[in-house]
């Protein structure tokens, strides 16, 4: 029987900008996404109804800081959350701000593009003012 090589289990899955002892936080290096981020459960489980009340909780928590992070660091027109794992059946959350210049805007990142290599313009420094709010993270 051939063994499937879980890559967020054996790779970081991005910069690593945050972690505690269940989940990490990473950075995507996407330019048309710029603040792209993922927090990422560090065992291998597949779906948030596999996990106890306390990890849940806690992953949500985390969630909610990198959104918050974002949002007040990136200035975004929208933030948009996602859980799929479809291709990656790790349970991690996408964290993606969104402007309306962005080249899917207003549909999902993994549609067909609208405006083909489009992106979004943000202050130069507000990545650097993203990642060290994140670092400081207080789920």
């Amino acid at each position: 029987m051939m063994q499937i090589v879980c890559e967020l289990c054996t790779s970081m899955g991005g910069e690593l900008v945050w972690q505690d002892e269940i989940c990490r936080v990473v950075l995507i290096d996407d330019p048309s996404y710029p603040g792209f981020c993922r927090v990422i459960l560090k065992r291998h489980v597949a779906e948030m109804s596999d996990l106890e009340l306390e990890t849940r909780q806690h992953l949500m928590n985390v969630v909610h800081a990198v959104e918050c992070a974002v949002r007040s660091a990136l200035q975004p027109d929208k933030i948009n959350l996602a859980s799929l794992g479809n291709v990656v059946p790790h349970l991690h959350w996408h964290v993606i701000p969104r402007w309306r210049e962005d080249p899917h805007f207003p549909s999902p990142i993994w549609a067909e593009p609208r405006r083909p290599h489009a992106v979004p313009a943000i202050p130069a420094d507000a990545l650097n003012l993203l990642r060290q709010r994140l670092s400081q993270l207080e789920p």
